[in-house]
């Protein structure tokens, strides 16, 4: 019989899962409480209970090459960061593709999941569903994979704000901001500089008579046009990765730090904060010091009191006639459906191995899916995650034991705890290349890099010294895809076309060979770097060294 696996949300995560079950021989059963698609990403002029919501000008903050589905690249005409329309647009393209739609069950909230009463033996779920009618359902699936993601419940933290009664003004969460045209003229105050306080500050101070931005820490603030122009993410790959491994965390941070204020002196500008740049979560805004410059925006430190419509800040300042607060204190999450003794949130921590799995279970039938703050895209790990979770489904996995799985659980928690400022906001904190490439080690799809230098040196190199495109992870193992290799190729002319919008004379750069020369210097570097350990054998024994590269050749 095949596996049914019931999908809760039909998000880009959801999306991700019922693709994911499908290439799998599962049957995706997925329960989207709204009525369409898209998440977090699908704009509503009116905010819905327990989801986020977006304003209007939305833009992502991650890269359309960074951000797309590894077998599915996003158009090339499209923009390197793409308006939320467009992310939508996207998403309907990949469910068309893969009839993905017909899976979902709209306007259907799952009101409990609980384990059946033979669930040591069977694994099996029940799922108690309600429509917009109000008709509740019962169903019996054999896996369950949650994807309700991080942003739920707004964190309105009000008792960190004495006088907020009193407050004569309007004040709501950044969920509830939409445009910015009712505010013209107006005196607003934004809590926050994380990226939703840093937008909406830029958005709001080109119609306010005077937009103040209220940050407790500060912040590092990165900008989406990287070197020579190009997508930021675009300029990270696996030999900086690498380089920050190598090098102490103090002096990593103070080269990242030395880069940031060379665009701008962030204490000049006031926002330099006492953590360093590696921890916390990065806030990526390209216009906050323009409008800094240019006075539509003043940086102000935490908040005291709210007297009337007065604002005073603890450096003793004091604003009067105050008509916005805009709360960007980012959210919470919960799990209202699941029993506390199968998963708990509290203070936006649960214990899942590798962020996924809950490890106290008798049967590895329960994912949670996208629940992650990635330094870099969601949507491919997501993806990646639920390739995992199928394949532990279908028993094509192990997990190891309840020990090993909570080892590693503390572990990444102590290691989180020693690298980030104690927040809310840090306890899901992942880096995408090495999370990616931890995920993908357990479903067999992480790049060889060095089987790919000896057998495919353009390919290697591209993946060694280019972006980590989510293509380098269908290069080989389940799910294979056969266009992985010229998606990476191409991925430059992907990047350029949208910015090909007037012709022009200028001649294409002549290429030269120094560059594919230090390419492959490099590469032969890295290829003994990787087998480092293994070098005095070679160095000893040439035949040991034709041993082990006839383990990265293909099968004769």
């Amino acid at each position: 019989m095949t596996r049914r696996v019931a999908v809760v949300g039909g998000g880009s995560s959801g999306l991700a899962c019922i693709k994911s079950c499908l290439d799998e021989g599962l049957e995706p059963v997925c329960f989207e409480s709204s009525d369409d698609i898209g998440g977090l990403w699908r704009f509503k002029e009116n905010p819905e209970p327990d989801r986020a919501s977006i304003y209007h000008s939305v833009i992502i903050n991650t890269s359309k090459e960074m951000m797309c589905f590894s077998d599915f690249p996003i158009p090339a005409h499209f923009p390197n960061y793409m308006h939320n329309s467009l992310i939508m647009d996207y998403f309907r393209m990949y469910a068309d593709r893969f009839q993905l739609t017909k899976h979902i069950h709209f306007n259907t909230k799952v009101l409990q999941v609980k384990q059946r009463s033979d669930f040591s033996r069977s694994g099996q779920w029940d799922v108690e569903t309600e429509n917009r009618d109000g008709k509740k359902e019962q169903h019996i699936f054999d896996a369950v994979m949650i994807c309700i993601g991080h942003h739920c419940h707004p964190n309105m933290p009000l008792h960190d704000f004495p006088g907020i009664d009193t407050f004569k003004g309007k004040y709501f969460h950044s969920r509830d901001y939409k445009t910015p045209e009712e505010w013209r003229n107006k005196k607003v105050v934004v809590i926050g500089i994380g990226n939703s306080g840093g937008d909406i500050a830029v958005e709001l101070s080109r119609v306010t008579k005077q937009l103040y931005l209220s940050t407790r820490r500060g912040a590092w603030v990165l900008n989406r046009v990287g070197d020579n122009g190009l997508p930021l993410d675009m300029n990270v790959n696996r030999m900086v990765t690498s380089l920050q491994k190598m090098l102490p965390f103090g002096l990593f941070c103070s080269l990242g730090e030395s880069r940031l204020n060379k665009r701008f002196n962030h204490s000049l500008y006031n926002l330099k904060p006492k953590h360093r740049i590696f921890s916390q979560h990065p806030t990526v805004n390209d216009e906050l010091p323009n409008r800094i410059l240019s006075g539509t925006v003043q940086v102000k430190p935490n908040i005291r009191r709210f007297q009337g419509s007065s604002v005073e800040f603890e450096d003793g300042s004091v604003v009067e006639d105050i008509d916005l607060v805009v709360f960007a204190t980012g959210y919470s999450f919960s799990f209202p459906f699941l029993a506390s003794h199968v998963l708990s949130a509290s203070g936006n921590k649960s214990t899942l191995y590798k962020y996924v799995f809950p490890p106290e279970l008798d049967r590895p039938t329960l994912a949670i899916i996208g629940l992650v703050q990635p330094l870099g895209a969601i949507m491919p790990i997501s993806e990646m995650q639920a390739r995992w979770a199928t394949r532990v489904f279908k028993g094509c996995n192990k997990l190891p034991s309840m020990a090993a799985m909570l080892k590693d659980v503390q572990c990444k928690r102590e290691s989180m705890a020693a690298r980030y400022v104690t927040s809310q906001r840090h306890t899901i904190q992942v880096d995408f290349i090495n999370y990616m490439d931890e995920i993908a080690e357990q479903v067999g799809v992480r790049p060889t890099i060095l089987r790919l230098l000896l057998t495919d040196p353009r390919l290697g190199l591209s993946v060694i010294l280019g972006p980590p495109t989510p293509y380098q992870y269908r290069l080989r193992g389940p799910g294979k895809w056969a266009g992985a290799r010229q998606a990476i190729l191409t991925q430059w002319e992907r990047v350029a076309q949208p910015m090909k919008t007037r012709p022009s004379d200028q001649p294409e750069p002549k290429r030269s060979f120094m560059l594919p020369l230090i390419l492959s210097a490099a590469a032969l570097g890295l290829a003994a770097y990787f087998s480092r350990s293994s070098l005095p054998a070679f160095l000893q024994e040439p035949s040991t060294l034709l041993d082990w590269m006839k383990v990265y050749l293909p099968a004769q």
